[in-house]
């Protein structure tokens, strides 16, 4: 195993966390980043981590929370699982230099625990306002210093490379950034840690690169997807033309802040007993209610009414953005918009990351597991990067894959040509984004959902022909797996004839008595509605 190397596509939380776990274990690694090693969508969390470690709380607490929040499609035995792995993850990070805010209160070394929607109790750590970045900064540097793991940064992967009979996956294929040279880059097992799909909005409060590219080349190769129809959009991203992806942590929404009309009137109430603290997909929705209704770009979020000394040092990179932006969020309301946020379905995997082919690994946003079903709570997103990287990490160190010791086959550019037409890149980005955003979004209806679909049957045939017929670039493999991805999302969406998590649509407001996944297999055009025990990956 020491000269066998696994290849991790994706430098988040779950990529950096997999690759420090097999370290451990003596396990080579190469974690591949699309840019710089520490530029994921983990730099930009702010709110935390849940986890269960206040005495009042528990862990059936947590898990009921999560199960409610999941519109019933969450899988039980995942749920509890990774739950239960929370509080050895924050004790993991710790021992490894992160340092979340303490809980000045006591005095005895416990963490300071925020509340976000969804939670019954105060479980969120935290690291101020910008934990991704701390977690993000934290495990770069050790990557970095480990002798175990190679960094190759500045590098896209095209596709997944299989065995010749196509059951094992032995490689994939990477382009350089800056030279466009493609290379087959043989490993052991590959892992999938490439986030979600949340560019294929015009809004997202995603990075760039949130392209959807580990679901669109698993696609291609020949795994499942499950529950795609799921894009959460986060309820407050801020709302300014210079700052459109900057987000507002629901952390402000846990410490008080309330959400208002342009005439400074409450609202949420009106929608949900919890009112701010509703969860995401209920919040998301009344925003976007009561913008239509009023014609509105924009609404509230204020928490002026709090301590301005407690809004600096609990929100201290919010405050000091909204400054640069001349809002001074301790006097004055936020203008907010909600954004795509968080991709809840994906790659169907187990979890160990396991997928439909061996060798195969997907872990945190590209993969489906069955923790977050229609929706996912506040602050799991990151608990689930932890607890997955460690699992695969272990499955991997245990099952001790071997090469394939076959030679790949280099990639073909033999036949293509330089482009003189790139304008078809960015006017079909655009495009997509746009109708995905007025069609695909937060509201839905079955005529949206087919005009949709015809738009992204068209694009597709176009993308292809000038992926196959020109030399590929950073840009192109991204509007390629951004519109597989799109077409995965409104094939599952179109079949789901019920209103459920964070699928809404008008013409089926009301949601089945039956709770199925929808899971869809490469060759299929119509996904299938199953049980969630049905649903499940075989291990």
């Amino acid at each position: 195993m020491q000269k066998a190397e696994v290849l991790i596509l994706g430098s988040g939380a779950a990529g950096l966390a997999c690759a420090l776990r097999l370290a451990e274990q003596g396990v080579r690694s190469t974690v591949v980043s699309k840019t710089e090693l520490c530029s994921g969508a983990t730099l930009w969390a702010q709110g935390g981590i849940s986890a269960v470690l206040d005495a009042a709380d528990s862990l059936e607490s947590h898990v009921a929370d999560t199960v409610q929040a999941g519109g019933g499609l969450c899988d039980p035995e995942l749920v509890r699982r990774v739950v239960a792995r929370g509080p050895a993850c924050i004790e993991w990070l710790v021992e490894r230099g992160v340092v979340f805010t303490p809980d000045e209160t006591g005095g005895d070394g416990r963490l300071h625990l925020t509340r976000e929607g969804g939670h019954s109790f105060r479980r969120i750590v935290h690291a101020a306002d910008a934990t991704g970045a701390a977690v993000a900064t934290t495990l770069a540097d050790l990557v970095l210093a480990e002798p175990l793991i190679t960094v190759r940064e500045n590098a896209f992967a095209v596709d997944l490379i299989r065995d010749a009979h196509g059951k094992r996956v032995v490689g994939a294929y990477l382009m350089d950034a800056h030279s466009h040279e493609v290379v087959a880059e043989p490993a052991a097992a590959v892992v999938l840690a490439t986030g979600g799909a949340n560019m294929v909005y015009l809004y997202s409060s995603n990075p760039s690169g949130a392209s959807g590219d580990g679901i669109a080349m698993a696609w291609r190769a020949g795994c499942r997807v499950a529950n795609m129809e799921f894009m959460q959009f986060h309820p407050t991203c801020l709302f300014h033309p210079t700052a459109r992806s900057l987000l507002i942590s629901e952390a402000l929404r846990g410490e008080g802040a309330v959400l208002q009309l342009p005439d400074g009137t409450r609202f949420m109430p009106r929608f949900d007993e919890r009112a701010e603290l509703a969860p995401r997909d209920i919040v998301a929705r009344a925003i976007d209610h009561e913008m239509k209704r009023l014609g509105a770009d924009h609404l509230w979020l204020d928490i002026s009414h709090r301590d301005a000394d407690f809004i600096r040092s609990h929100f201290p990179s919010i405050h000091a953005r909204c400054a640069e932006l001349g809002i001074d969020i301790t006097r004055e309301p936020i203008p907010i918009v909600p954004a795509a946020h968080y991709t809840c379905g994906g790659v169907l995997s187990d979890a160990a990351g396991r997928t439909d082919l061996a060798g195969l690994y997907a872990i945190g946003e590209v993969a489906c597991t069955g923790l977050h079903g229609a929706n996912r709570m506040a602050s799991n997103s990151l608990l689930e990067c932890l607890v997955m990287a460690e699992g695969a990490a272990t499955d991997i160190t245990e099952r001790r894959p071997a090469p394939d010791g076959a030679s790949l086959a280099p990639w073909d550019a033999s036949r293509v040509t330089d482009s003189d037409e790139d304008v078809v890149i960015s006017h079909n980005w655009q495009e997509l984004r746009r109708f995905m955003w007025d069609y695909v979004g937060i509201v839905r209806t079955d005529k949206r959902l087919s005009r949709a679909a015809h738009r992204v049957a068209l694009l597709q045939s176009e993308i292809e022909e000038f992926y196959g017929n020109f030399h590929i670039s950073p840009d192109l493999i991204e509007l390629r797996n951004l519109v597989t991805v799109s077409d995965l999302i409104v094939r599952s969406a179109r079949v789901r004839d019920e209103s459920r998590g964070l699928h809404y649509t008008l013409d089926h407001p009301a949601p089945h008595p039956d709770a199925r996944w929808s899971l869809l297999a490469p060759g299929e055009e119509t996904p299938k509605l199953l049980p969630i025990a049905e649903s499940r990956l075989a291990s």
